[in-house]
């Protein structure tokens, strides 16, 4: 992954990533011409993502939609599974999708990293799995609502594929539904998902905008591939951890990787000045001043193990509602 800004950047990319957000291509025109009468031409929709595995980052799901009578035709472009393509080509086919809008129809789910961690440090637990499953089905049914007529959906697996297909099918009844393994590489719909899920979270990494503003012209954004076995991942972390406050908030600080790290690279020295009080002289007084003693042990505890991006300072409520519609 390069540092160079893109001299395009698709309009699904919202900078700075603050929050999780979901973006939505205008209906194609070839699609859209028959709402009026409800007599939409049968389509096609396939479903990926990007950034499952980074420790930095945002996931992003995406849906590519067109009529299943078409859907060949993606063949002809050039699709195929984004991984095994370079970036000048995922970005050459991105161009494609926009330049073919009167056919194609595209959406994207961006999850921000404040986002994956406040889900995974809440209790119960807010998994990855969930989140995917979530946000997969706010796009498709988003799709749905604006009058799409999706006959067949191809998707890949998050969890067991049976159990996922039969959630799906609960949601979409009426809809054949595929799972298969590697679908990007199968299936041209789910190929073109696959670019927009991908191009959209390279660029939105690539420029990213610091948050916190005093790090803006001071911290490099030579992130890698954002894998935690990257060596240029590793790299960029070893140069840019804080020793007090640990990582700025493209990190997810709910990976094991980060969180582990951060418990052996802390140091944080405690002010003894509270210790400097008066022998207490009373039974009262003396239980009071083990109980105040014991409460701050738990705090050092804590600290500890945390830093100022701890569970409590994270919004401890983001879910991917999948009932709510967001225009």
């Amino acid at each position: 992954m390069t540092n160079t800004s893109p001299l395009y950047l698709l309009p699904s990319v919202t900078l700075p990533l603050t929050k999780s957000y979901e973006y939505y291509s205008p209906v194609p025109t070839l699609i859209a011409e028959n709402i009026p009468n409800k007599i939409n031409e049968p389509c096609v929709l396939g479903v990926d993502e990007a950034g499952r595995g980074p420790c930095l980052g945002p996931l992003v799901y995406a849906v590519s939609y067109c009529p299943l009578s078409r859907h060949q035709e993606f063949k002809k472009l050039g699709f195929m599974d984004s991984k095994k393509l370079t970036e000048d080509k995922r970005t050459v086919l991105a161009k494609l999708i926009e330049a073919n809008a009167d056919w194609i129809g595209w959406a994207v789910y961006v999850i921000a990293p404040r986002d994956i961690s406040s889900g995974m440090f809440r209790r119960p637990a807010y998994n990855l799995n969930e989140m995917s499953h979530d946000a997969t089905i706010k796009l498709i049914r988003q799709v749905l609502d604006r009058k799409v007529n999706v006959e067949e959906m191809y998707i890949d697996p998050v969890g067991p594929s049976q159990s996922y297909k039969n959630k799906l099918s609960s949601h979409f009844p009426g809809i054949a539904i595929t799972i298969e393994p590697k679908a990007d590489s199968i299936y041209p719909i789910v190929s073109a998902a696959s670019i927009c899920a991908k191009v959209t979270r390279d660029q939105i990494v690539q420029n990213w905008q610091w948050t916190e503003t005093a790090l803006e012209g001071k911290v490099p954004k030579d992130f890698g591939s954002g894998y935690p076995s990257d060596p240029n991942t590793v790299k960029w972390m070893d140069k840019n951890e804080d020793e007090f406050f640990g990582f700025p908030s493209i990190m997810r600080f709910s990976w094991k990787t980060i969180s582990n790290r951060m418990i052996q690279t802390r140091t944080i020295e405690w002010s003894e000045d509270e210790d400097d009080e008066q022998e207490p002289t009373t039974k009262r007084a003396k239980q009071l001043q083990e109980e105040k003693e014991a409460q701050r042990e738990r705090k050092k505890k804590r600290a500890s193990k945390y830093n100022h991006h701890q569970k409590g300072n994270i919004n401890q409520h983001f879910s991917l509602d999948t009932t709510t519609n967001f225009e």
